[in-house]
């Protein structure tokens, strides 16, 4: 079971958060400013918290009193933020298949295929990355990040910005993943049929943790209020 504490200063802004891995799925909500992109930022390896531990199963990726920092490249972590950054002069092929080049020719190419087959991005495969929609860019960039089997997927709101239709599409096929995912939104709409447990995030404090209907119910009956008025 993966097991995140953390705790990072940067200016003015202070996180804590403490947390383990119980569902598949756990879903970190809170208000802009609450520490959830820089969350997952910590736990990727992109940034060096002021002290923590970090462990993926029996895997420790990070431990400051030990001094135990794995490189990002080397946690086994997948991170797709929702601004995915793939390269401008690379194939979608060659984008999803980057992160896997250690594969022989062959088993790259089958992997590569499984993977815009799982997103469902097949007819892309020979497009050059800057022709593609935002949607298709996030496909792609999901597709990258599954490619190397990693032991957690990290998603930063990947489904802002996006059609209904393909928000929809992209998440479904992404629920039908056999993995851990923690995936960060601030929108309740979007998560409230999860099958997930949600991390509660307020000011860089985890204020809540548990079944995500029942802890987020009076978000759910707010927002309802909201509508009414």
């Amino acid at each position: 079971m993966p097991d995140i504490s953390v705790r990072h200063r940067q200016g003015r802004f202070s996180l804590e958060a403490e947390f383990s891995l119980h569902n598949q799925w756990t879903v970190v909500f809170g208000p802009s400013g609450a520490g959830k992109s820089t969350l997952l930022r910590v736990i990727a390896g992109l940034v060096q918290p002021g002290s923590g531990r970090i462990r993926l199963n029996a895997r420790t990726v990070l431990d400051t009193t030990s001094g135990v920092s794995v490189p990002a490249g080397r946690r086994s972590i997948g991170f797709v933020t929702q601004q995915p950054a793939l390269f401008p002069h690379l194939s979608v092929r060659e984008n999803v298949g980057f992160g896997i080049r250690h594969l022989s020719r062959e088993r790259r190419a089958v992997r590569v295929d499984e993977m815009l087959h799982l997103l469902g991005a097949e007819a892309l495969a020979d497009q050059p990355a800057p022709q593609l929609s935002g949607g298709e860019r996030q496909r792609v960039a999901m597709a990258r990040a599954l490619a190397p089997a990693p032991r957690l997927l990290l998603l930063d709101e990947p489904l802002a910005g996006l059609d209904d239709a393909s928000a929809h599409d992209i998440l479904s096929r992404l629920l039908s993943l056999d993995m851990r995912v923690l995936y960060v939104s601030h929108d309740l709409a979007e998560i409230w049929r999860m099958p997930a447990d949600v991390v509660l995030l307020d000011a860089g404090r985890v204020t809540a943790i548990g079944p995500l209907q029942q802890v987020l119910a009076p978000y759910r009956e707010r927002l309802l209020e909201q509508l009414k008025a």
